[in-house]
């Protein structure tokens, strides 16, 4: 199991139980299955930035708090420099990087997404509010709700994050995105 996504799972279950909430009830509150829940708390199974987002927002906590660990502080300004963000590599293929982890009570979560070239089937995820993705390198498909599109260098995209959604690098080469899911 990779380290960073059980770290993850154990502040998921942390919360739950900071919170006093049953597997049950936070499963539905996600609209998940019981058992599907306990995957991701246990670390079973990867845990969807979306998802991640969802339940932050409903329990008004921070996504970056779940992510990384950190609890925000800045509520001025907050710098990201160059290639310094606070990152996470959920998977050999996905790699986020926050642009805007210490600030706190932030309205949306800026990352850089680097996604590396794969064969498997489009990973997808749904969750709560809306995302922007702009093409910083490379070449990305996007699919949103079954429909495939095409974004190339500068391209970006703006949906409804509700909507099942999901990206993959093209060409055999790395694509690298500004995703902003508020």
């Amino acid at each position: 199991m990779n380290e960073q996504i059980k770290q993850i799972a154990d502040r998921l279950r942390g919360l739950r139980e900071d919170l006093v909430i049953s597997v049950n009830e936070m499963a539905a509150s996600c609209d998940l299955c019981e058992n599907e829940y306990l995957q991701y708390e246990s670390g079973e199974k990867d845990i969807p930035v979306g998802l991640l987002h969802t339940i932050a927002s409903r329990y008004g906590i921070e996504m970056t708090t779940l992510l990384f660990g950190d609890e925000p502080r800045m509520n001025s300004y907050y710098v990201t420099r160059k290639g310094q963000g606070v990152a996470l590599e959920r998977s050999k293929a996905y790699k986020y990087e926050s642009l805007a982890a210490g600030f706190s009570n932030r309205k949306g979560d800026p990352f850089i997404v680097t996604v590396e070239p794969s064969d498997a089937p489009f990973p997808t995820n749904a969750h709560a509010g809306q995302e922007l993705n702009y093409v910083l390198e490379g070449s990305m498909a996007i699919q949103i709700n079954g429909k495939q599109l095409i974004l190339e260098e500068g391209d970006s995209i703006y949906f409804n994050a509700e909507l099942i959604h999901g990206m993959q690098a093209r060409n055999n080469r790395p694509v690298k995105f500004l995703a902003v899911i508020v």
